[in-house]
């Protein structure tokens, strides 16, 4: 849409540019919660809309999936037409389509609405992270304010089961939708006082055939890990599915490596800081995931503990996430990447090792500090992960940056949410307990590659 190189941005004083920090992060606030609040929600939804399991699980799903899809492309668009532009209309789409979910008369309604959210989601999250590399460009200042990104997207995530639980408990199920739109009214209204346009220098053209094979290629993945356990893994709708997904990955290689302004550059792969970044969030998600899956099964149906005491047990993860994640971000500043993922990977490790034997009879204060372990891992790894990848790149591509991390999380979620759920899927409460331990045996192997991760990680600080 734009020709010519736009004109250079008015400076940005410390004040705003910390005040920008803070309206893109209630933003992120607001998708991370949105991603873990409504698993809470689906007993109430399944009573208030009379439907079964399968259907709830797309409320779910339809989420993920194209939230997924559509991170990448929504982070170029961001960087082509401008970043303020994409944010502004994502929260548009996103707090419009919460209050669809809200109103919804039927199943049917509300996937749909979940899906147009997703639309909305994607446009936030990396566009959000692009907004406030632009404002914030001193190295060492980044890292920093992405350790405060992180501190709000752990908390968001680790506080959605305890939230959700107050919040049926107290209004019912359509309340999980309604308490997105003031927020996102406020956010709107904060976006236009403060928040800066910025986009590339040199717009990139739009390749859409790159686009249309990573929708491809990502939605298939995602949708094949979500439905893998219930049509079986070697299934013939499963083949089919590997088979196409194969394809599209195929020719999206292909395609990237013959443009010459190409959606996704794919040398960035051969930095091994960059691809450590990737393959870090991605280990992230599998286990933090796993691990909300699991203890949600174990605390509510095992140990039959209501949601809002499941929350309890579980809210040391969300105070351990946002009181490191600054922490992680200081340590990103002044030493670099390598030791906050040092301590993230022996955290996660540790705090799966501590419920591999769990049963039964197991005391409550043995999940809470398992809880707190993986809170502390999520809280010091998500900040040199984003700070990795937005860094490997220049400022004009940071919407980019923001999309490749953001797909590799919700990649992670999905992945998480397929081991764990096949691990004990078909199992009675009175097993869970002990058919879970390989689930905990997977979030503790993550936090050992997160070890082998960061020796790939840059050792040194961040420079001016």
């Amino acid at each position: 849409m734009h020709d010519t190189p736009p004109p250079p941005p008015a400076p940005v004083t410390p004040h705003r540019r910390w005040t920008v920090l803070a309206v893109c992060s209630l933003s992120l606030f607001v998708v991370g919660l949105d991603t873990t609040i409504v698993n809470v929600a689906l007993p109430s939804i399944g009573s208030g809309l009379h439907i079964g399991t399968r259907a709830l699980e797309w409320t779910v799903d339809a989420y993920t999936l194209v939230l997924a899809s559509f991170l990448i492309s929504s982070g170029a668009l961001a960087d082509r037409i401008g970043r303020r532009r994409v944010f502004r209309l994502g929260l548009v789409v996103f707090g419009t389509s919460s209050a669809a979910c809200a109103l919804a008369p039927s199943i049917g309604v509300l996937i749909a609405a979940r899906a147009v959210q997703g639309v909305g989601g994607s446009m936030l999250s990396p566009v959000a992270l692009a907004i406030v590399v632009s404002a914030i460009t001193d190295r060492r200042e980044r890292a920093r304010a992405i350790g405060v990104w992180a501190a709000v997207f752990g908390l968001s995530m680790a506080t959605g089961p305890t939230v959700g639980g107050a919040l049926i408990a107290g209004l019912g199920w359509r309340s999980v939708f309604w308490v997105n739109v003031p927020v996102i009214a406020v956010a709107l209204v904060l976006t236009a006082v403060f928040a800066p346009e910025s986009r590339a220098e040199r717009p990139r053209r739009f390749d859409v055939p790159g686009q249309l094979l990573l929708v491809a290629a990502v939605g298939g993945s995602v949708a094949l890990l979500i439905e893998g356990p219930r049509i079986g893994w070697l299934s013939t709708t499963a083949t089919a599915g590997y088979v196409c997904v194969a394809a599209a990955t195929a020719g999206f290689v292909r395609t990237e490596s013959r443009r010459g302004e190409p959606l996704m550059d794919l040398q960035l792969f051969r930095r091994p800081s960059f691809t450590a970044a990737v393959v870090g969030a991605v280990l992230l998600f599998v286990a933090l995931s796993a691990t909300l899956l699991l203890n949600t099964l174990y605390l509510q149906h095992a140990r039959g503990l209501s949601a809002v005491a499941a929350g309890v047990v579980t809210l040391p993860m969300a105070v351990s996430a946002t009181v490191c994640a600054p922490l992680s971000g200081l340590l990103v500043a002044r030493v670099g990447p390598r030791l906050p993922l040092l301590l993230a990977g022996g955290s996660l490790a540790t705090g799966g090792l501590c419920l591999v034997f769990v049963d039964n009879d197991t005391s409550l204060l043995v999940p809470a500090l398992s809880a707190l372990l993986v809170g502390v891992g999520f809280g010091f790894a998500n900040a040199p992960i984003t700070n990795t990848a937005v860094s490997g790149l220049p400022a004009a591509r940071a919407g980019f940056a923001g999309g490749i991390t953001s797909t590799a999380r919700q990649f992670g979620a999905a992945l998480g949410v397929a081991i764990a759920g096949g691990i004990v899927a078909g199992v009675s409460d009175g097993a869970l307990a002990h058919a879970s331990r390989p689930g905990w045996v997977v979030v503790a192997a993550c936090g050992l590659l997160l070890l082998v991760v960061a020796g790939l990680s840059p050792a040194h600080r961040a420079s001016a």
